[in-house]
């Protein structure tokens, strides 16, 4: 199976920064499921569509609290 076939997980940390683990392999220490699986481009699209701001949410938390 090449690497387009092959089924990823979109997964989160808790800074809210995404990423792609191969499915059914367990999930590393401090990563989430965010509900999405399917081949690799199917699951960047997924990425791109949500992660819409790169900064870790600890860095945008402490920015929008600057504008308060």
């Amino acid at each position: 199976m090449n690497d387009a076939q092959q089924q990823f997980d979109v997964v989160i940390n808790a800074q809210g920064q995404y990423s792609l683990w191969p499915a059914g392999k367990p999930m590393a220490s401090g990563w989430s499921a965010a509900g999405m699986r399917g081949e690799r481009q199917v699951c960047l699209d997924y990425i791109n569509e949500h992660w819409i701001d790169m900064r870790p949410r600890s860095l945008r938390e402490q920015s929008s609290a600057s504008f308060q």
